[in-house]
C-alpha cells in the first residue's frame, strides 16, 4: 500500500489539532479534513480558551495530566515564539477563588502552570466573599486566531480543507482508508454514541483594555478573562440545552456577576453575546473502532466529548489520537498472513 488516505470529520480544536498532529508523525499519508462548519462557526471560536483543566471522572488523572502538560507545552512554545500573536496565544497570571476551602488545595495540573501558590490574606482582601484563593500564570489560547493558525499549518503540509456535511462516516469509505472522527455533539449521529450531550455556555466579549489579571471563582460558573483584543465574561454551565440564541436575562446575571468581583468592569464597553455548545460526556472518547459492512472495513478512530476542556487538553489527546492512527496504518501497510493450504 502506497499513500495512506486520512479522513478528519469536524474543523474544531480538535480536527485539526488532530489533523496536525497526523501530519508529523503519520509517513506517507495525505489528511483531508471534511467539516460543515470551520471558524469562526464552531464552538471551539466561543471558548474562552482558559488552560485551567476540569476533572474527567472516567479517566485516570496521571492521563488528564499527561494531556494538559502536551498542551501546555506545546503553547508555551508558541507563546514564547514570534508566533504568538497570529496564534492567538498569550500568557495571563491571575486568581481562582473559593467562597470556602475546597477539598483539593492542590489540583492535579498545579505543577504544570507557573508559579502556582496559595493566595495570601491581603490579595483575598481584595474579594471579601471569598475564604481561599490560589494565584499562578497560565495560558490562553484563542480559538478564533488559533483555528486559521492550525488550518495554515496543515495546508503547509499539504492537508487538504473539504466543506462538506457528513450523514454516516461509510459515506467515506471509497475515498479514505482511515477516518478521524472528530464531530463532537455531531457523535451522537455519527457515532450513535448517547453519552454525549450538550453543555451550553454563553459568555460576553467585552472592551475592558484596563483588566490584566484573569478571576475564576473555584464553581468554574463566574470567570473574567482578558485576551489579546477583548475580556470575556461568563458564564453558564447548562446540560441538555441545545439553545444556540443568547438569552438577555443571563447576560445581564454574568455581567452583574463578574462586576461583583471586578467592579471597575461597570465601565466595559462595547458588549457583545456568544453561545458555545460544549460536547460532554462522562470521559473523553479516544479510541480505534473497526466498523464493519458485510466483507467492508472501515478503521475508525474517534477523539471527542472534552466538554469544557477541549482547549485545555487538545493537544495531549491529538497526539494521542495521532498515534492511534498511526497503528491502523501500519496494519494496513502489513499485509495478511497466507494461507498455507
Amino acid at each position: 500500500m502506497g499513500t495512506v488516505r486520512i479522513a478528519t470529520v469536524g474543523a474544531g480544536v480538535m480536527g485539526l489539532s488532530t489533523a496536525v498532529c497526523i501530519s508529523k508523525l503519520v509517513p506517507r499519508c495525505s489528511i483531508t479534513v471534511i467539516s460543515e462548519q470551520f471558524t469562526p462557526e464552531t464552538t471551539s471560536d466561543v471558548a474562552a480558551g482558559m488552560l485551567i483543566p476540569p476533572v474527567y471522572p472516567d479517566t485516570p488523572i496521571h492521563k488528564q495530566k499527561q494531556w494538559f502538560k502536551e498542551t501546555f507545552d506545546h503553547l508555551f512554545a508558541i507563546a514564547n515564539s514570534a508566533e504568538a500573536e497570529d496564534a492567538g496565544v498569550l500568557l495571563v497570571s491571575g486568581w481562582q477563588i473559593f467562597r470556602s476551602i475546597p477539598t483539593e488545595e492542590v489540583p492535579f495540573w498545579a505543577d504544570v502552570v507557573l508559579g502556582f501558590r496559595k493566595m495570601t490574606e491581603d490579595e483575598l482582601k481584595k474579594f471579601p466573599q471569598h475564604v481561599f484563593g490560589q494565584a499562578f500564570t497560565t495560558l490562553k489560547c484563542e480559538g478564533p486566531a488559533y483555528l486559521p493558525w492550525l488550518e495554515k499549518r496543515l495546508k503547509g503540509s499539504g492537508g487538504l480543507i473539504l466543506t462538506r456535511r457528513i450523514e454516516d462516516l461509510w459515506e467515506l469509505h471509497q475515498s479514505f482508508d482511515i477516518v478521524v472522527n472528530c464531530s463532537g455533539l455531531g457523535s451522537r449521529q455519527l457515532a450513535g454514541d448517547l453519552k454525549i450531550f450538550p453543555v451550553r455556555g454563553q459568555v460576553l466579549k467585552v472592551q475592558a483594555p484596563w483588566v490584566k489579571h484573569f478571576i475564576r471563582d473555584g464553581s468554574g460558573l463566574t470567570y473574567i478573562y482578558p485576551g489579546i483584543s477583548n475580556v470575556t465574561l461568563g458564564g453558564t454551565r447548562q446540560k441538555g440545552d441545545w439553545n444556540l440564541s443568547p438569552d438577555a436575562e443571563i447576560s445581564k446575571g454574568i455581567l452583574s456577576r463578574c462586576c461583583a468581583l471586578e467592579p471597575s468592569l461597570h465601565g466595559a464597553c462595547d458588549i457583545r453575546e456568544k453561545v458555545g455548545l460544549r460536547p460532554s460526556r462522562p470521559g473523553v472518547r479516544l479510541e480505534k473502532e473497526l466498523l464493519a459492512q458485510g466483507s467492508r472495513r472501515l478503521p475508525v478512530v474517534h477523539h471527542y466529548g472534552h466538554g469544557s476542556g477541549g482547549i485545555a487538553m487538545h493537544w495531549g489527546t491529538a497526539l494521542e489520537a495521532a498515534r492511534l492512527v498511526s497503528e491502523c496504518a501500519q496494519a494496513l501497510r502489513t499485509p495478511a498472513p497466507k494461507s498455507k493450504l
